[in-house]
């Protein structure tokens, strides 16, 4: 099997069709996350910025208007459906490419390269961030963010081990694999990043929220379409799904506030020097 085969598979069926449709739900529910990356990344006017795994091209759009007329703004994403929605949405302002980071030919001419999610799923992580640097100019920045461990995301753990008992019996988890929490470990996220010749690699703690919908049982149906549940429950018939919901449902209502339901979020933000 090619490469990031899998995941290619997987963002460009039935997954990556329920995300581009989730745009402007998605974008809520990322919006103080989206806010703390865009302050990490720091894109400066007239600047070239690359944005891995791009999605819909919320974080790509952004960048465009922090580096203005006299900057360039790439996204590249592996999933067709959600970039066609990318390129819908403002197509003057930022070019979108179908390429896998991992192996597209790049050649040294950004700034920064930034991602909102979009690393955590090469089978080859070295090798893949050594492509990615390959992109950067001599001295470019890399800027990320990405989840620490599933435990520490409670938007995460809790509907699963709420539905845990009427699902199918699951594989023991390898912490990793490529997912969404493969790079929970620092240590070894460090290590990565420095066999791709990456320097000055900083790894700093985000505390923040997933804003998941506005009432408990909106959460509880986002939960089964996107997201580490909706994997584990994708086989399952309507009637269990309706019990998932209502588990769920009851699960989240601690976590409403006035401003919806919004459990704890945990995430990294990264950076290193090309």
């Amino acid at each position: 099997m090619a490469a990031n085969e899998q995941q290619i598979e997987y963002w460009n069926g039935p997954a990556g069709e329920r995300w581009a449709e989730a745009q402007e739900s998605m974008d809520r529910h990322m919006a103080s996350i989206t806010r703390a990356l865009l302050a990490h990344v720091a894109a400066k006017p007239g600047e070239s910025v690359l944005d891995i795994g791009c999605g819909c091209g919320t974080t790509t759009l952004a960048y465009a208007d922090a580096v203005g007329p006299s900057g360039r703004v790439v996204g590249l994403d592996i999933s067709a459906p959600m970039l066609a929605v990318a390129r819908a949405r403002e197509p003057a302002k930022a070019e979108f490419i179908e390429a896998d980071a991992a192996a597209h030919p790049f050649r040294p001419e950004f700034d920064l390269a930034a991602s909102r999610f979009g690393v955590m799923f090469f089978d080859d992580p070295p090798s893949a961030f050594a492509n990615i640097r390959r992109a950067l100019k001599p001295g470019g920045r890399l800027a990320f963010v990405c989840w620490r461990a599933m435990p520490d995301n409670a938007w995460a753990v809790v509907p699963f081990a709420a539905a845990r008992d009427l699902l199918p019996e699951q594989p023991p988890p390898d912490p990793t694999a490529p997912g969404p929490f493969a790079f929970a470990d620092p240590v070894r996220l460090k290590s990565i990043l420095e066999k791709a010749g990456f320097a000055k690699v900083k790894i700093e703690k985000l505390d923040t929220v997933m804003h998941m919908a506005r009432t408990a049982a909106d959460a509880a149906r986002f939960t089964l379409g996107i997201g580490p549940l909706s994997r584990a429950a994708a086989g399952l018939d309507d009637a269990t799904k309706g019990k998932i919901v209502e588990r769920v449902k009851a699960a989240l209502a601690k976590f409403e506030t006035s401003d919806g339901v919004s459990p704890p979020a945990a995430c990294w933000l990264v950076s290193a020097t090309a």
